[in-house]
């Protein structure tokens, strides 16, 4: 009489021990999401290798800064900034009544800034060299903000954006333009990209293709999210 009674009272406990071990062991999936992101190694060579011939016409630099709203008395920050390349043509968009903050972990870029824009004679031209996770810049300043080619190299890309949000002033733009890759082929997938923007507070606002138009560059633009 009591016996179903015992197997079904050790059969329900059997399934309680099979559902606490998943719930207690992360799958690989979880585990893989959990690691960092591959990320490729910072650039440090021969900077005046960015300033290519043609580069603004392959880029569609114009474009971009109007997306981003890139107008006159604007404050930017260009972070990678390497050789100066976006820096300048930000600089002359905004004109001595804007701002541009030049920003990279590299000293030797900051110093190459410095002396590009005084030998330009652009005086709107501020540099910061940064931290790998801080862009270190002055709090709620900046309008618009483009990361041009160097997101792939952020090793704690979701830290980084967040503590980009306080030098943000309402309605700032932020550009990210990269390519397709893997994170340490100097490339990373726009998903990834969106993804991690996500975590760190902001929205995506459009994705464009058109920038280089060979199929591997994109170009995101991002809001801090209300």
């Amino acid at each position: 009489m009591f016996r179903p009674r015992v197997l079904l009272f050790a059969s329900l406990l059997f399934l309680s021990s099979v559902c606490t071990q998943a719930q207690c062991a992360p799958s690989a999936a979880a585990a893989q999401q959990a690691a960092p992101r591959k990320t490729s190694t910072p650039y440090t060579g021969d900077l005046s290798i960015f300033d290519s011939p043609g580069r603004d016409e392959r880029l569609q630099i114009n474009r971009v800064m109007d997306i981003l709203e890139i107008t006159p008395g604007k404050t930017v920050a260009d972070i990678g900034a390497g050789s100066g390349w976006f820096t300048v043509r930000a600089a002359r968009r905004v004109t001595e009544t804007g701002s541009v903050y030049a920003v990279d972990i590299n000293p030797e870029a900051t110093g190459y800034i410095d002396k590009r824009a005084q030998k330009e004679g652009l005086h709107n031209v501020k540099t910061v060299l940064s931290k790998s996770d801080d862009p270190q810049l002055p709090a709620n300043q900046i309008d618009s903000v483009l990361l041009l080619k160097t997101y792939h190299e952020v090793d704690k890309p979701v830290v980084l954006l967040q503590n980009l949000r306080g030098s943000l002033r309402p309605g700032a733009k932020v550009g990210v333009i990269d390519r397709n890759g893997n994170g340490e082929n100097h490339g990373v997938a726009p998903d990834i990209v969106i993804k991690e923007a996500s975590e760190a507070g902001y929205v995506l606002q459009s994705r464009y293709d058109f920038v280089k138009g060979d199929g591997m560059d994109y170009f995101l633009v991002f809001a801090v999210k209300n």
